[in-house]
């Protein structure tokens, strides 16, 4: 199995090779027989080839059964036709990963703001308001004269049946609680569409317990009591800021991981951008990323029934939360770099049957 990895830009480098090492790590470890491949895509990319994603990291990227992403400073880009093309857009798009799940969970030694919270958030991932998402060609944003911008939104019946749907399947999965998240008082038709395919689905589930709420008022929810959510399923602004704010919750963005996912191909993605202001200083935090892969594995032994790959996320998030316990990185409160970190982390994976037969 083959996964490709792409480091990105800003502290993508730095946090993909400490991820890297504690996957080659639970992969020595299990035998797992992942090969991991890597490649250039963003910056260095385009500065060498004229393009942030060439064509032939686009086949190996189809090739490849998993990709982990290192987060890229797309802001920076040139226009998709000078080669500024988005890599996870690309992914996106061609792969059709329409589930955007974004764990938060407190961890033991991280300076988490609600130490109950451990939810998920199922962010749809290929519409909503999002301007290179809802057009078939051309932007959804638009200015019809200098003083005047708009922007078109799409909700479509299946793209938010599959959504829902994913996330149920998680929340059968978890403690069995969905919570549906719109604003259907202010947009009746988009995501009243988008609210009644919802229940529809979840009715589909028996022992599911199904509640909704107006996005607004989540966000106070969050705060109030962020223990009494698992499975929030939304639309893709909705879990765009949502998430953010419930990563921040758990301890910080750098904590917040994520798995873009389809029915075929899924990509492990932090949730956090390229943080260039931090760039080539070690001090990165790489839980986020770390934590995505651990994802992908999970996601790719599931789908491929390998209970091999399934104990090695366990592992990898293991390994992960008990670094965290003991000595995480300076926004942590801790004292290690993210070097340091990832071989820490790397080196409790190699260790732990050792550790366990003795």
């Amino acid at each position: 199995m083959k996964l490709l990895v792409l480091s990105g830009d800003g502290i993508g480098p730095e946090i993909t090779a400490a991820t890297v090492r504690a996957v080659e790590a639970v992969n020595h470890r299990l035998n797992l027989g992942l090969t991991l491949e890597a490649a250039e895509a963003g910056l260095v990319s385009l500065e060498k080839n004229g393009t942030t994603l060439t064509q032939a990291v686009q086949e190996q990227a189809r090739a490849a059964d998993g990709v982990i992403l290192g987060p890229c400073d797309t802001i920076v880009y040139p226009d998709v036709n000078d080669g500024g093309i988005n890599p996870s857009a690309w992914l996106r798009k061609n792969f059709d990963l329409y589930a955007n799940m974004r764990p938060s969970l407190a961890r033991a030694g991280a300076p988490a703001k609600a130490p109950d919270i451990d939810l998920v958030i199922a962010r749809e991932n290929t519409e909503g308001f999002y301007a290179d998402r809802s057009m078939f060609a051309g932007s959804g944003e638009f200015m019809p004269t200098k003083d005047v911008a708009l922007a078109v939104r799409k909700i479509t019946r299946e793209g938010s049946r599959r959504i829902v749907d994913a996330a149920c399947k998680l929340a059968m999965k978890r403690r069995k609680k969905l919570c549906i998240v719109h604003k259907r008082n202010v947009f009746r038709m988009s995501d009243g569409l988008f609210y009644d395919v919802a229940q529809e689905v979840a009715a589909g589930y028996d022992g599911l317990e199904v509640e909704d709420t107006i996005v607004d008022a989540m966000a106070a929810l969050l705060i109030r009591r962020p223990e009494s959510f698992d499975v929030v399923v939304t639309t893709n602004m909705y879990g765009d800021i949502l998430s953010d704010l419930a990563a921040e919750l758990s301890g910080g963005l750098g904590l917040g991981p994520s798995l873009n996912a389809g029915d075929d191909r899924a990509i492990a993605q932090a949730a956090h951008g390229s943080a260039p202001d931090i760039a080539g200083q070690n001090i990165a935090n790489p839980v986020a990323l770390m934590a995505s892969a651990s994802m992908l594995l999970n996601w790719l032994g599931e789908r491929h029934e390998r209970p091999d790959l399934v104990e090695a996320a366990t592992r990898l998030d293991d390994a992960i939360g008990a670094q965290i316990a003991e000595n995480g990185t300076k926004d942590l409160g801790g004292t290690l770099g993210t070097d340091a970190f990832g071989d820490a982390v790397a080196n409790r994976i190699v260790n732990f049957e050792s550790k366990n037969s003795t």
